[in-house]
């Protein structure tokens, strides 16, 4: 393989030569470039938002055309894709960095051989650096199937925890349904529906992925490595239904919310409108005593006033004790 000879290391984010025990050493772009078989297990991972790397990807990895495009395609959808050179796996994890919202999943790219893998992302993915890291600590992955299997296994990992967490929110909604601002509660739902929909979106071909390995076996994946990964698309599958569950739990919560909403302007209609009849007659009566013409019963008596008043208030006795007799108060 001809040496890389970028203008500069931009686009490369490490490389690293696995020794087979779970250590590794970081190597550069001539370390690539001067890369045997014999040598070890090669590593390396880029960083395609700069474009650094697409050349050597396209030109002088030794890549067919059509798995180096798919190594810097813009937007990816999870798959997994055997080859007659080695396995492309495109997959996605949860947006762990700051600022970022969970369900805005980051996609890594992978491609496996027997000796060397190539991993491209476009933002920063920290299951990638937790794998490093296992490696600089002599407990990393000793052949290419052990690396595949550890980065599902910690993509999974993340996964879970999403979905835990939006587990723990759809239970705190539930037990908040009957108190608080409605329309916030309304808000927090909506915004959790949209996140598992969203979450939900990638799980699924993320799933198809994983069985697709399971049952066409690829020489780069031992034995060990597909039970691993049947494992992995287990979990995954559960956690599908634990989306699905929690999408009706939410759906059920909404209606809970509406209906409680419709109590309320019910509630508030009614008592508007009693409030109005109780007040009918009596804006009735005084309207009549009101009329400027002369005969009105009571106008020459000094008593007169009194007398309206106390029709009034036996007016307004009688239609609150009928209201109340008809359960409408």
């Amino acid at each position: 393989m001809s040496a890389p000879n970028p203008p500069t290391d931009r686009g490369l984010v490490w490389a690293l030569l696995l020794d087979g025990s779970g250590r590794g050493r970081q190597v550069g772009w001539d370390g690539i470039g001067a890369w045997r078989p014999e040598q070890g297990l090669l590593w390396a991972h880029f960083d395609i938002s700069d474009p650094g790397p697409d050349s050597w990807l396209e030109e002088k990895a030794g890549l067919e055309p059509p798995i180096a495009a798919a190594l810097l395609a813009e937007d990816t959808r999870p798959r997994s894709a055997p080859s007659r050179n080695g396995l492309l796996v495109i997959l996605r994890g949860v947006n762990l960095n700051p600022g970022a919202e969970p369900d805005d999943m980051v996609s890594i790219r992978v491609w496996l051989e027997k000796n060397r893998i190539f991993s491209t992302r476009r933002r920063r993915l920290q299951t990638s650096s937790e794998i490093r890291h296992l490696i600089e600590a002599g407990e990393g992955p000793r052949t290419s199937g052990e690396f595949l299997c550890a980065l599902v296994e910690k993509l999974v990992d993340r996964i879970g925890e999403a979905v835990d967490d939006l587990d723990g929110q759809i239970d705190a909604l539930e037990e908040g349904a009957g108190a608080g601002d409605v329309m916030e509660l309304r808000y927090q739902l909506s915004e959790l529906r949209r996140q598992t929909a969203h979450l939900r979106r990638f799980l699924a071909p993320q799933r198809d992925a994983l069985d697709r390995l399971v049952r066409q076996p690829d020489p780069v994946l031992s034995e060990r490595d597909n039970l691993d990964i049947r494992e992995q698309a287990d979990r995954v599958q559960r956690f599908i239904e634990d989306l699905d569950l929690i999408r009706e739990r939410g759906m059920v919560s909404q209606e809970e919310f509406l209906s409680r909403i419709a109590h309320q302007q019910n509630q508030r209609v009614l008592v508007l409108s009693v409030v109005s009849a109780i007040f009918l007659p009596l804006t009735f009566l005084t309207g009549l005593m009101g009329m400027n013409v002369g005969g009105l019963p009571g106008a020459g008596s000094r008593f007169g006033f009194a007398g309206v008043v106390l029709l009034i208030a036996a007016l307004a006795a009688c239609a609150v004790w009928y209201f109340r007799r008809r359960r409408w108060l």
